[in-house]
């Protein structure tokens, strides 16, 4: 079982002192965040991609890039890395490169995003979002396991005799996760590829990402990858913690009520109710985490957000200190109790490189 954290970026003033961060700041912060989730523990640390304010993460490997040199043992990965705005070469050769440097702790997560406006900047249609997502992933595929690709598509120029520079480390695509947050269509794709899916696990009650992964859990055993247990899964979060749960909730309270994504809306206590938002003690969160396992099955990756809203840097570190300290090792112990021995773990570099020599020496042996 994996655990980390994901950002997406957000320069949103602190509503307790009406001061928003500079770009240049919250940059800075966002890779001191992951330089300390790898001191804390963590497994993972993943990056969302925006091209538009209010958010900062619009080249996520250059970010991840810088990160791999400051980190030894950090998967570095995407929270949203756009499959359909972004050319499946350009993607293609980027995560590669980001492989090398990072000795390939590297995977991403592919997802159509959900701002409209973005689309016409790289010349593509929202209304074409899913369409683009199956084709240019098709592509992107490709790439990464022919040396020599030719292809014809509708949504870029046809590619002829072309080899994407420089190949995946070792010969091993980096592992891909397909996100969504409403989409039967994504979960498909995952299933048909054998890759993984994240269900953002935030917004909504767990009904609906219930389907979703349970929809994905079918079709991965139907195209023959293993069984609907053996899929691939994984969650995201959002926690505030301290001690005392009453004054987690006090201070947490005018970050939610003003943060861009929620604010305005159902108050802290229903969106606790509703969603998975813990704001509480550490037990709180463990508990509510643990959950997670009772609703979507034994799961692969679990990442936290912990640094929107406007939370000044010093407050987010804190929350990285206590979910090394007191959350993550009893996560672990929990989930590792009664998790079937065929439930596999989350593919890393290591493992696909293991897996792949054993696929050699079996068709040898034929």
């Amino acid at each position: 079982m994996q655990f980390g954290i994901f950002t997406v970026g957000d320069v949103t003033p602190d509503p307790t002192t009406g001061r928003a961060p500079s770009e240049h700041e919250r940059i800075k912060a966002m890779v001191t965040i992951a330089s300390k989730a790898e001191e804390v523990g963590l497994d993972v640390f993943a990056t969302g991609e925006h091209h538009n304010p209010p958010f900062v993460p619009s080249s996520p490997t250059t970010m991840l890039g810088h990160i791999a040199a400051r980190t030894e043992r950090l998967i570095l990965s995407t929270a949203t890395t756009l499959i359909t705005t972004n050319d499946p070469v350009k993607i293609a050769e980027d995560f590669a490169m980001l492989q090398h440097l990072a000795d390939g702790r590297v995977d991403l997560m592919l997802g159509r995003g959900n701002t409209g406006p973005v689309y016409p900047w790289f010349g593509q249609d929202i209304r074409q979002g899913i369409p683009l997502a199956i084709e240019n992933y098709a592509l992107l595929h490709r790439l990464w396991r022919e040396d020599v690709v030719d292809w014809k598509g509708r949504f870029r120029t046809a590619l002829q005799g072309f080899t994407a520079t420089p190949r995946p480390l070792d010969g091993v695509p980096p592992f891909v996760w397909h996100g969504s947050i409403r989409s039967p269509e994504i979960a498909e794709q995952a299933a048909y590829y054998g890759d993984g899916f994240f269900a953002n696990n935030i917004f909504w009650p767990k009904e609906h990402f219930q389907r979703l992964v349970g929809l994905y859990r079918e079709r991965y055993a139907h195209y023959g990858h293993g069984t609907p247990e053996q899929a691939i899964v994984g969650l995201g979060g959002q926690v505030f913690m301290r001690k005392n749960s009453q004054d987690a909730v006090r201070e947490f309270r005018p970050y939610f009520d003003n943060a861009p994504v929620y604010g305005h809306g159902p108050s802290l206590e229903e969106f606790m109710d509703e969603t998975p938002l813990t704001v509480g003690s550490p037990q709180q969160v463990i508990d509510k985490t643990l959950t997670f396992r009772e609703h979507f099955g034994d799961y692969q990756r679990q990442l936290f957000l912990l640094d929107h809203a406007g939370l000044p840097l010093k407050t987010v570190l804190e929350q990285l200190d206590l979910l090394g300290e007191e959350v993550i090792p009893v996560l672990r112990k929990e989930f590792t109790e009664n998790r079937p021995a065929q439930v596999p773990d989350a593919p890393t570099h290591v493992s696909l490189l293991a897996a792949r020599g054993a696929e050699t020496l079996t068709e040898v042996g034929q």
